[in-house]
């Protein structure tokens, strides 16, 4: 039976338009490629979860009521310091706020608020200016020191006193040369769990004459407020 005019331009509409069909499906789009066609339904590989990054740089968050930080000790007299409290810089090359020396910050412990910044050459400057900084602290402030280039040479009995006060086991015996970080609160009733320094040792320095840089980060928790 043949077709009549009408007809056969239906039948001709009907099959072009399922040629379209499966052409597109062959060969359009991404889901509809000839690749994803034969490589089973188009399903894309799922990207690797990036690893979670939290203030400072620190691999798990603090507890409530703490303050997450980090602390970076210069390398030589190349690479500066960096003091990181909170997600914020409070110290670093890029702040144009460190100095040969010892790099201090001091941070209210019961707000965490920022006091004061700054920087004391131990080498060819004067220990009275670390002194006055550091007489007048109020109970619970906390005292965020890293080191750059030579960060003792100017201590005396008194600066050294100071921060075994503060919590330091290295304040005595803190030799030039030497790089180290160091967490410590006005009228702490322990030892500071958060110092760490590197000996000069010409077998081990990664620069001439000085060793590498120092990381400490972890979690201080907050004071409450002080009775009045």
């Amino acid at each position: 039976m043949r077709l009549t005019g009408p007809l056969r331009a239906v039948a001709v509409l009907l099959l072009v338009g399922l040629t379209w069909l499966l052409a597109n499906t062959l060969f359009g789009g991404e889901n509809g490629s000839v690749r994803h066609f034969f490589s089973g339904g188009g399903m894309e590989p799922t990207p690797e979860p990036r690893p979670r990054r939290y203030k400072c740089g620190l691999s798990a968050p603090c507890p409530p009521k703490h303050l997450a930080f980090r602390l970076v000790s210069g390398a030589a007299n190349v690479i500066g310091p960096k003091i990181c409290l909170e997600d914020k810089m409070l110290v670093s090359s890029v702040k144009n706020n460190v100095g040969r020396g010892l790099n201090i910050a001091l941070v209210n412990g019961v707000t965490g608020e920022l006091l004061d910044t700054k920087n004391f050459d131990m080498w060819a400057g004067d220990v009275s200016d670390l002194l006055k900084f550091l007489r007048p602290l109020h109970e619970g402030t906390l005292v965020f020191v890293a080191s750059f280039d030579d960060p003792a040479t100017k201590l005396n009995d008194e600066s050294r006193r100071l921060f075994e006060e503060l919590g330091s086991t290295a304040g005595r015996s803190w030799p030039s040369e030497t790089a180290g970080v160091f967490v410590g609160a006005k009228g702490i009733e322990n030892k500071s769990p958060f110092e760490q320094r590197m000996k000069n040792s010409k077998s081990s320095n990664k620069y001439e004459g000085w060793p590498e840089s120092l990381e400490m980060d972890g979690c201080i928790p907050l004071r409450p407020p002080l009775e009045a």
